[in-house]
């Protein structure tokens, strides 16, 4: 039996919230969990629609954490 690790290069991951703050808060979280994996934040793409089934503005927002260099 074969055990090999590989290190983790890219890793990109999405999050939606209705208000900014969970928003923020759970992009905090991952980055805290990701500085074990040896990551940090390259890129955050975000965006705002309306979502009329909810009747509130839907935030998202899309990080892209990349190996320290």
């Amino acid at each position: 039996m074969n055990f090999s690790l590989d290190r983790l290069g890219n890793k990109i991951e999405f999050f939606e919230a209705y208000d900014l703050k969970t928003l923020e808060r759970a992009i905090a979280v991952q980055i805290d969990n990701n500085k074990a994996l040896m990551l940090e934040v390259y890129a955050v793409s975000h965006h705002v629609v309306f979502d009329p089934n909810a009747g509130k503005m839907l935030y998202s927002a899309v990080v892209h954490f990349r190996v320290k260099s």
